[in-house]
């Protein structure tokens, strides 16, 4: 079915922006958009996100949550015809300014995908990987690190006794569970989960649930996902994409009760998507 494109006046943009006083900012965008050739996937998006807090966002397929979440750590670059106008800063630092450095931007930017990624390697590996390749630590400093990631991704009382074991022997639970340890490992200060949940069943979804939870306040989580009810469950705050288009963005509890614009509400109440 064909649907009108949204077009948002200045006024309406700034009610998009949240540029109330929520906490310090770690991500900031002004006038940002990705481009697939002359496909505009995001639309000058103004947002500022909120230092380790959760924020979700959701929206129905297509409307540009991945895009712009790739878009954060640089993921989009790899993408042939893929470029950006305006600006996202991460503190004060221009993501995609002429020094940035995309290799030291991923290191403190972590990502989890929609189905779990391991390595083909041992469980101690996969999660070794990222220190051993940004670090010089000794083994026995390696081991600490490996031991601290996985019990913050809430992994290690059910691996320790098999870290040599190849980790793709591992259920699909566990293995998201690893990627988040893998991501962990290098002490990133914000992390990226695109659908986390999607390929899991509901016991496992529930056990990453919980462990963004435990991980709230140590980290700034931003979290694609389809399921309205997990972005209630988990986030702080919640931004509502539409056609590449950031309609809303609010405290969680707000935007699912009170929203502010139609499309928001429309949405929500699952007139669409």
């Amino acid at each position: 079915m064909n649907q009108k494109k949204i077009q948002l006046s200045d006024n309406q943009l700034k009610k998009t922006s949240n540029f109330m006083d929520w906490g310090k900012p770690h991500i900031y965008s002004k006038d940002f958009s990705v481009f697939y050739g002359s496909n505009e996937a995001i639309k000058q998006v103004h947002i500022k996100i909120p230092e380790k807090k959760v924020t979700a966002i959701i929206g129905p397929s297509g409307c540009g949550k991945s895009t712009f979440l790739r878009a954060i750590n640089r993921m989009n670059d790899l993408i042939m015809g893929c470029y950006i106008k305006g600006k996202i800063f991460f503190d004060d630092e221009e993501i995609y300014g002429q020094y940035a450095d995309p290799v030291l931007l991923r290191k403190r930017v972590g990502m989890v995908f929609q189905k779990p990624n391991p390595f083909p390697k041992s469980i101690f590996d996969n999660v070794a990987y990222g220190p051993k390749l940004h670090t010089s630590k000794r083994k026995s400093e390696l081991y600490e690190t490996v031991k601290r990631s996985l019990n913050r991704a809430a992994l290690w009382d059910e691996v320790k006794e098999r870290l040599n074991n190849n980790a793709l022997s591992l259920s699909g639970g566990q293995q998201q569970r690893l990627c988040i340890a893998r991501a962990l490992a290098v002490d990133p200060e914000i992390l990226l989960m695109d659908e986390p949940t999607s390929a899991l069943d509901p016991r496992a979804t529930g056990l990453i649930e919980d462990l963004i939870g435990e991980l709230r306040g140590n980290y700034t989580i931003i979290i694609v996902t389809h399921n309205m009810q997990q972005a209630a469950r988990v986030s702080d705050y919640t931004a509502f994409f539409y056609e590449g288009v950031l309609i809303e963005f609010a405290p969680t509890s707000e935007l699912f009760t009170t929203p502010k614009e139609k499309k928001t509400e429309e949405y929500i109440t699952g007139r669409f998507g």
